[in-house]
């Protein structure tokens, strides 16, 4: 099976963030969404959304590494703030370009 190591150029990480009892304020989330616009200037964000049918959402990242993906999520203010807690998932991406993880 491949590596994310092996395959850097497929691999993204996955940010699912589920909210807690602490208040979602509208400031928190202004600061949340300038955020997720830093890292979509700095050419880090995938995709991102918050979750209908969850009190959470997801945010999709490029980084270096999964400790880079750690600290991307821990700088997030909804995480800073204790609003949500987060769990990361390396996702290694199945595309004709990789010919399907070479399966294809």
């Amino acid at each position: 099976m491949p590596t994310a190591d092996s395959n850097q150029e497929f691999t993204r990480f996955v940010i699912l963030f589920t909210r807690t009892a602490q208040p979602f304020t509208e400031p928190l989330i202004r600061r949340h969404v300038e955020y997720l616009r830093k890292l979509d200037r700095e050419k880090r964000l995938v995709l991102c959304g918050p979750f209908i049918d969850y009190r959470g959402g997801m945010v999709i990242i490029k980084a270096a590494s999964l400790e880079e993906a750690r600290k991307i999520a821990a700088d997030d203010p909804v995480v800073l703030e204790g609003a949500e807690t987060c769990e990361i998932r390396t996702w290694l991406l199945s595309c004709e370009e990789n010919n399907h993880l070479g399966m294809g």
